[in-house]
């Protein structure tokens, strides 16, 4: 078992083409749910999604430039800390749900710009429910976890895979 982890680690194609498999199904999951099951996202949901675009677009990256020993090293180590600050974001807004801090961006929400016309973007600003980053608009009827919960879970085992596959690569080369 430990022998295919390392070969999964140190292949290119298999490191990148997951980073960039998780980082898509994450994004999806994120519209699915504010589409489907109507859950608003707060300011902090809306920061975790970032480091998912950075992850796709460096995974896409690194699927072209795989053969570049050097390239590949740098986009790994770019990718840990990518979703190591990942990791922090979503545990600072799981400090938020379960109040054990208050969030500096409190009461922030993320307006609907459904229409293109300047008057009716201002209006749905001004009447755009807020959504708390306090509130945990879902959570896992089975382990009581909420969304920010897996992602600092998620982010840090990426985190970790790119280290471990940085660590494999250069112990390789050497």
């Amino acid at each position: 078992m430990i022998t295919l982890i390392r070969k999964l680690l140190s292949c290119p194609v298999a490191v990148f083409g997951g980073i960039t498999l998780v980082s898509v199904f994450a994004l999806a999951a994120a519209l699915y749910s504010e589409v489907a099951l109507d859950l608003e996202p707060c300011i902090l949901c809306i920061y975790q999604r970032i480091p998912f675009v950075i992850g796709a677009l460096f995974g896409i990256i690194g699927l072209a430039l795989r053969k570049k020993a050097k390239v590949v090293n740098w986009i790994l180590a770019a990718l840990g800390v990518n979703f190591l600050i990942n990791s922090g974001i979503a545990f600072y807004h799981t400090g938020v749900e379960q109040k054990w801090w208050v969030s500096a961006v409190e009461g922030c929400a993320v307006p609907n710009f459904g229409d293109s016309e300047p008057q009716s973007i201002l209006e749905d600003i001004l009447s755009a429910p807020t959504a708390a980053c306090s509130e945990i608009p879902w959570q896992d009827p089975i382990i009581g976890l909420s969304m920010a919960n897996y992602n600092v879970v998620l982010c840090f085992g990426i985190a970790l895979a790119c280290a471990l596959s940085l660590i494999i690569r250069r112990k390789a080369d050497a």
